[in-house]
Formats: structure tokens, sequence, C-alpha cells
């Protein structure tokens, strides 16, 4: 995502379903000019240390058309029921010329079988339930939500993604290769 990060300096930003915040920080970091994170979640929203904290649904967002320079949002959109709403609604928030970058669990990734998992502070295992959106669903929800992709990048495993962590050796072996997050970047009311 941070590769692909736009111009925030000024900036009225969204991180939109913003788990605990992570690139709310970023773009307040960035120079973002007001940087808003959003999350459904009660608890998520307690650990993002963003002043400006909004609890909503990511598909029905409490904001005025074309108020944010930015929209940001990974890892989020597989949650989404339907990407084509999803897409428009975060469209509906930027500006003309604002950009809307994001990631999402890989297309390949869950077709080979892999799930998104975490482990709590109580050490018990969760899988998350994803929604599968392939390329084109992604390029296709963008076009009818009036954006314009400008980058469209897979990040695979051993590749891409390097970074040690506790059972990374077997995690690089089994993998290698696989396009495992998309990261896109798409600008509002550019022509492609």
């Amino acid at each position: 995502m941070l590769r692909h990060w736009p111009k925030v300096a000024g900036a009225h930003a969204l991180d939109l379903a913003c788990g605990t915040g992570r690139y709310a920080s970023a773009l307040a970091e960035r120079g973002a000019a007001h940087a808003v994170a959003v999350d459904f979640s009660p608890a998520m929203l307690r650990r993002a240390s963003s002043p400006h904290r909004v609890r909503a649904d990511m598909m029905a967002l409490p904001f005025a058309n074309g108020v944010f320079d930015v929209v940001v949002s990974g890892l989020a959109v597989g949650h989404a029921p339907d990407i084509t709403l999803w897409m428009r609604e975060a469209a509906r928030v930027l500006v003309s010329g604002g950009v809307l970058l994001y990631s999402d669990f890989h297309p390949h990734a869950c077709a080979a079988g892999m799930t998104r998992t975490f482990t709590d502070e109580r050490h018990q295992k969760h899988t998350l339930s994803h929604n599968r959106y392939d390329l084109p669903d992604h390029q296709q929800a963008a076009a009818a939500a009036g954006l314009c992709v400008e980058v469209l990048d897979e990040l695979r495993v051993g590749t891409e993604l390097q970074e040690p962590f506790p059972g990374s050796d077997l995690f690089y072996r089994r993998w290698h290769g696989l396009p495992i997050v998309l990261v896109i970047r798409a600008r509002k009311g550019s022509t492609c």
C-alpha cells in the first residue's frame, strides 16, 4: 500500500474499515489535514489512535458526496457483500480527481485454499469470511463507479512478500510465487 501511496499533504482523507487505524495514522503522519477513521466494530475503533473516529457501515457511509481527497482501505473489500456497491460508496465520498487506494486478499490465494485468519489475545484462531472478487470484478466495479484504475499490483509470496515471521520458512516454501495481496489505486473522474 505504502509503495502506491498518493500525495496526502493537506488532504481530507478517510481510512475506510480502519481496523486498528494503521492507515489513519499513516495519513496523519504524512500531512493529511484531516484523517477520519471509520469502522463498524467499536472494539477496532477503540484501538485506533485517530482523534476522528466514526462507527459506520462501509456500504452506507454517513458523509456527504465529494468530501474526501483520498480514501484508503486495507484488506476490507472482501468483507463487502457487493464489490460494485462498495466501490460506488467509496467513490461517492471522493472529490473529482480524488484517489481510492485499497488492498484485498488476492483471488488466486482464495482459489489456492488460503484463508484469512488471526489469533486473538487468548491464543484462539479465527477464520474470517471473505468474498472472492476476481481481477475483472475489481476493474468492472471501478469503471461502474467512475474510477480509472491507475495501479494494479499483485504481491507474491517469497517475491514482494518476504518478511520473516514464526513459521515463515514453511509458508514461503509452500506458497512461493502465489499472489496473496492485490493493491489497486484508482482516480475518480479520470479517463482510462
